[in-house]
């Protein structure tokens, strides 16, 4: 998959709704493969920390994944802050790669994820 994909689909997550902080595409080797901030937003993390956000989120999507043989297939797993929501969504069929989305506090996280970003993803076909 191109990396020209992941950016546009970064930015048309971006596009869906001003409560979207951030979009990023990681593979579950750790590389980020497309990040996108929305315009005029100073991110709360540095970039290392990102980095190192992102390393934890593929550890813990690994995790998860030890379990979805009795629980199913990991949706999308949500985490609430005091400054903002994250969510971390497996976005391919093959489990190769993973959509990290912040939220401001303000934004329906769920129906923005399941009416909006899934769609997205699944018209790009990831």
């Amino acid at each position: 998959m191109s990396s020209s994909l992941f950016e546009d689909v970064c930015q048309n997550i971006l596009d869906l709704d001003k409560t979207i902080r951030f979009a990023g595409i990681t593979n579950m080797r750790r590389t980020m493969v497309s990040a996108k901030y929305r315009a005029g937003l100073v991110p709360l993390l540095t970039q290392e920390e990102t980095i190192e956000s992102v390393e934890h989120s593929v550890l813990r999507m690994s995790t998860r994944r030890l379990m979805e043989a009795k629980l199913g297939k990991t949706i999308y797993s949500i985490t609430f802050y005091e400054k903002v929501k994250r969510a971390v969504i497996p976005i391919d069929k093959n489990g190769d790669f993973i959509l990290l989305v912040s939220f401001d506090n303000e934004a329906d996280y769920d129906s923005l994820i399941r009416n909006k970003i899934m769609p997205l993803v699944s018209y790009h076909q990831i």
